[in-house]
């Protein structure tokens, strides 16, 4: 049923092949720019969707299907894309920072494989606080390295090198994200395993 909460919902599905050709071109600063205001749409749409349909009281099950799919597509698109283009670099240990990334698309495909598993068992998993402050890191973390490679005269010395101050944000975040990542993922498993002979 194509209430407004769903339309939002798939118009952010939608908008990830536009995304994904803005960020395509890293020294394309404009097309960059652009990315971060598509991309805060997005985040505004996702935000908004959830509390339309809460308000509304308009929660279907094709929303609480189609919402962590369209985020999980976001995500991936986005890590997948700022790794080929080289932006998951910085200072101090150069492109391991790709290593935090795949920590974040590893713990999705697994979670999302053993919430399919335990939903034929009829055993659902909250999400936990600790999984939503994941979630706020890595919203925080890719807006900022997505804002780094558009502004790359904002620029300041830490520690004595000269780093642009978003895309560091950026990688401090998405450690913190991949931190939490695999917190909230092996507390998945956990819960998982106590339904597996």
């Amino acid at each position: 049923m194509l209430t407004l909460p769903n339309i939002l919902t798939l118009s952010r599905i939608v908008a990830v092949p536009v995304l994904v050709a803005l960020l395509w071109w890293p020294g394309w600063q404009a097309g960059y720019l652009a990315a971060f205001a598509m991309y805060t749409l997005m985040g505004l749409t996702d935000y908004f969707d959830g509390y339309l349909a809460r308000a509304q009281g308009a929660v279907s099950k094709l929303g609480i299907f189609l919402d962590p799919i369209a985020d999980k597509i976001m995500v991936a698109a986005v890590l997948l894309v700022l790794a080929a283009q080289g932006v998951l670099t910085g200072p101090y240990v150069g492109d391991l920072h790709v290593i935090a990334g795949l920590v974040i698309l590893l713990r999705e495909i697994a979670v999302s494989g053993l919430r399919e598993f335990l939903g034929g068992l009829q055993v659902s998993v909250p999400v936990s606080k600790l999984a939503k402050w994941k979630t706020t890191f890595q919203i925080v973390c890719l807006g900022a390295l997505i804002l780094g490679k558009g502004t790359p005269w904002w620029t300041v010395t830490l520690l004595g090198q000269t780093v642009n101050l978003p895309h560091t944000v950026g990688l401090t975040t998405l450690w913190a994200a991949a931190v939490l990542t695999a917190i909230t993922g092996w507390d998945y498993l956990r819960v998982g395993l106590k339904h597996m002979d």
